[in-house]
């Protein structure tokens, strides 16, 4: 009961989907091929997908003999998902849980240039010819970054800029060093340079990769429409980074703490913060998308650092606030760590969010924008969302007991049933607290805390 419960506190999104029935088979088995392309994925049937209320499925043991035959039927390659009729508040449920897998998967009857899917926050979508070819790196166990460019030369790579680099942490590199990290390659008896050997140290990056650049503008007020500076730099990735964390600086404030004995100062944004963000953003970005760049964003209570790519296939969000990370750019993140930009794999989310608490700011943002990533750091003065007492009281008591109905929130409140009504729905609408009942008018209505509260 508890595994519906967490299910229906959450929303529809890149890793759950709601069916009201089976009625239509080729939607479910679409969701099916863009959970296993993208990050797994759960799809419960007998809920409607707008109000989530509960309305069951007549016949699940029919229904999941349909199912079975679908999935086996209509997706190629091979692969039957883990499908539970699941018995909840005296109705049958169908939860289809569906992992990620190296495909791509798709659609039997179109083939497959024309039937994978992919999963975009809570739409499935077909997979265009880069996100094809990046289903296929994946099932292949490469990156983009690693693909060698056969028509160059190992004089394509600026090696005495890479070697002062590593000079400069006390090591030294070679030919053979390079092609270690991938920055060349080893084809026959010649180097040739990787993609992500040119993102980082090429002599025709900007040519070649004329959208590898990251965009900086400092706007006025909290808006994009009127910027007060802007600055555009299409160096190397890791002269990049100082210069994208250069003009945030310049934009941001410093305040000074004054000591007994010596003052200090204080950044308006963790310095540690902007620097895991930028880095991020560009060990993360998905080079292989034309026409986007990433982009830093300075506004009077936020910045905003968005790349081109949203999480790597095989992670979701979820997967990134527990530690767990995929690295989309094998190369260039081999050459950050070896130069001590990157400590620790799979740590940059966990210490943005540690900085800004120990700073006492808000809590950072990550969303997925379509094919992007975004990080937002707030300021100390940004608006922070005032939480009433009686809205702690509730929470406090659904972290315990998991789930309450509305006499049961009259009483902890003590206020009329119709009152707690009230308050409620006020909670469901500010999605604080999600209604699991199988009709409005259910007497065994119960409300839970909705995901990540």
């Amino acid at each position: 009961m508890l595994r519906i419960n967490e299910l229906l506190a959450r929303e529809e999104g890149k890793t759950l989907e709601f069916k009201r029935d089976c009625s239509s088979l080729e939607p479910i088995v679409r969701t099916v091929i863009a959970f296993a392309n993208t990050a797994g994925g759960c799809i419960l049937i007998g809920i409607r997908d707008q109000s989530k209320e509960l309305v069951g499925v007549e016949d699940p043991t029919s229904d999941e003999s349909r199912l079975c035959n679908a999935f086996s039927d209509m997706i190629s390659p091979q692969m039957i998902p883990d499908i539970n009729v699941v018995s909840y508040r005296g109705l049958s449920l169908l939860l289809i849980s569906v992992p990620h897998l190296s495909g791509p998967y798709y659609l039997r009857s179109v083939g497959l240039e024309q039937g994978a899917y992919i999963r975009l926050g809570s739409s499935n979508r077909a997979a265009d010819t880069d996100m094809l070819e990046e289903l296929k790196r994946q099932a292949e166990n490469r990156s983009y970054d690693e693909t060698p460019l056969l028509e160059m030369n190992s004089e394509q790579i600026r090696f005495r800029a890479a070697s002062e680099l590593f000079i400069k942490q006390g090591k030294s590199i070679d030919m053979n060093k390079l092609a270690i990290m991938g920055t060349l390659q080893i084809i026959g008896e010649r180097f040739v340079p990787s993609i992500g050997g040119i993102l980082l140290f090429g002599l025709n990056k900007e040519s070649l990769f004329p959208d590898a650049k990251i965009k900086c503008a400092r706007f006025k007020g909290k808006m994009s429409t009127e910027f007060l500076d802007n600055l555009e730099t299409g160096a190397g990735l890791i002269n990049a980074v100082d210069i994208a964390i250069a003009f945030i600086r310049r934009h941001t404030s410093q305040g000074l703490k004054i000591g007994s004995t010596a003052h200090r100062v204080i950044p308006e944004y963790p310095e540690i913060a902007i620097r895991e963000a930028v880095i991020n953003a560009i060990v993360h970005t998905d080079y292989a998308i034309k026409g986007m760049s990433i982009r830093v964003g300075i506004y009077d209570d936020r910045i905003e650092i968005t790349n081109p790519g949203s999480l790597p296939f095989g992670i979701s969000m979820e997967h990134i606030f527990s530690g767990i990370s995929k690295l989309r750019n094998r190369v260039i993140g081999r050459v950050f760590h070896e130069l001590g930009l990157i400590e620790q794999w799979g740590t940059g989310i966990s210490r943005i969010r540690e900085t800004c608490h120990i700073a006492n700011l808000p809590e950072p943002r990550f969303e997925e924008l379509g094919t992007s990533f975004r990080v937002t750091l707030y300021t100390d003065s940004a608006p922070r969302v005032s939480t009433r007492s009686w809205e702690l009281q509730l929470v406090e008591y659904l972290r315990i007991h998991q789930e309450i109905s509305s006499k049961q929130a009259a009483d902890l409140w003590r206020i009329s049933q119709r009152g707690a009504r009230t308050k409620l729905r006020v909670l469901i609408e500010d999605k604080i607290i999600t209604k699991i009942a199988t009709n409005p008018y259910d007497p065994k209505t119960v409300y839970v805390l909705q995901s990540g509260i």
